[in-house]
């Protein structure tokens, strides 16, 4: 049980044919008495936005903060479609909401798949009455929720986080395409990832907002798996208000950021043809915004990737990105190692025991720690290795 988890929630999934291998693709979380609560969403700085994510927020600011249910579907990303492709955004909102008994403005939509192929609005018609029937609490209707979200990935990705009082669970997807910078509308800046998550946490929109924006900078966008912003990334979150307490300060922000943390690392652990989880730090840094700029442009290395799926602890690689990120460096102050291994230091190989090195690079989580020296700033970021994989699902239209 993830997304159902915390009280007053209900979901379903079903198979309505937007995929064609007939696998589940459209799913619905819910308030369970259909009633709009606080809600806040994050989307895609891309400027060539999809159709759903022009809906969502417009859906979100003019109720205030507060929704009822979100829709995803799976199959058609329903970006670069024009305004057939807002009108079908709309409808599905208008389908979902006549069927739960509330306003379209109150249902939110995601969509994922192929970009810039117009859809077809009959499976989802024919597919919405059946899916708000089915929805119900419990494990097995958050997880039919979850897999109809899927694209490329592997598995199912759900998260329950207990907090004081309350609850946060989680559902995402993502595979690829995923190196997300996404933002909250006139409050936060900051494969297409979706991720719905639901608390019954006590709070209003604003706080809901503040805590969301706070948790998704510090997970989903340290992320990245081939530096490919989608046009559809989209975060939202429902809060029921059925908790028993008021969450203290900073207690929902923190729940929040574990369940997306969890998400975060579930999606890079899932990367097309991925078979290396990868944890960049910069330490070291001058300032905050270049130790994330350094490790982003390690992250998301093609050389340094390669490296990584042929377990080649390569450390040149990494100096040579670290010196190419536009921060502040000095080729004799750094140090880098591997699996806390130091195999760099001063800026020329450092004496250390290859085998530890190669036990390490052997494993399916790595850890890559550059230490610039200029000063006291620290990020991380999360990627995977580059394999034959990727270039097998991505070498024609996917």
């Amino acid at each position: 049980m993830s997304i159902t988890a915390p009280a007053g929630f209900v979901a379903a999934g079903t198979s309505c044919g937007t995929k064609r291998s007939g696998e589940l693709d459209l799913a619905l979380v819910a308030t369970d008495d259909a009633r709009a609560v606080p809600a806040a969403g994050v989307f895609t700085t891309n400027l060539a936005a999809a159709a759903p994510v022009v809906v969502s927020r417009a859906h979100l600011k003019s109720r205030g903060g507060h929704a009822a249910a979100v829709v995803v579907s799976s199959g058609n990303a329903n970006a670069a479609t024009g305004l057939q492709g807002l009108a079908d955004a709309e409808r599905i909102c208008a389908l979902a909401g006549g069927g739960l008994g509330v306003e379209p403005s109150e249902v939110l939509v995601c969509q994922t798949g192929l970009i810039g192929v117009a859809m077809s609005m009959a499976p989802i018609e024919t597919g919405m009455a059946p899916l708000v029937s089915a929805r119900a609490a419990g494990a097995e209707a958050a997880g039919r929720a979850a897999e109809a979200m899927m694209t490329t990935d592997t598995f199912r990705k759900e998260v329950v986080v207990e907090g004081r009082g309350f609850r946060v669970g989680g559902m995402a997807k993502g595979a690829a395409m995923l190196s997300p910078h996404m933002e909250l509308p006139d409050v936060f800046a900051h494969a297409t990832m979706l991720a719905v998550l639901t608390t019954d946490a006590r709070c209003g929109p604003s706080d809901l907002a503040a805590a969301l924006a706070g948790a998704v900078d510090s997970t989903f966008n340290r992320m990245t798996l081939d530096g490919c912003t989608s046009t559809n990334d989209t975060v939202v979150a429902l809060a029921s208000g059925r908790g028993d307490v008021l969450p203290g300060p900073g207690e929902l922000a923190a729940a929040l950021e574990r369940a997306c943390g969890q998400l975060a690392e579930m999606m890079a652990a899932d990367g097309e043809g991925a078979t290396k989880l990868a944890k960049v730090l910069v330490t070291g840094a001058a300032s905050d915004v270049e130790a994330y700029r350094a490790a982003r442009k390690v992250a998301e290395s093609a050389l340094v990737k390669c490296s990584l799926n042929g377990e080649d602890p390569y450390w040149g690689r990494v100096v040579s990105e670290l010196g190419s990120a536009g921060v502040a460096f000095e080729i004799d102050r750094v140090e880098v190692a591997f699996g806390g291994t130091v195999v760099c230091r001063r800026g020329v190989a450092a004496e250390h025991d290859p085998e530890m090195v190669r036990a390490h690079m052997k494993q399916r989580s790595l850890k890559i720690t550059c230490d610039l020296g200029m000063g006291s700033s620290i990020a991380t970021v999360l990627t995977c290795d580059l394999g034959h994989g990727y270039i097998d699902e991505n070498r024609t239209t996917s």
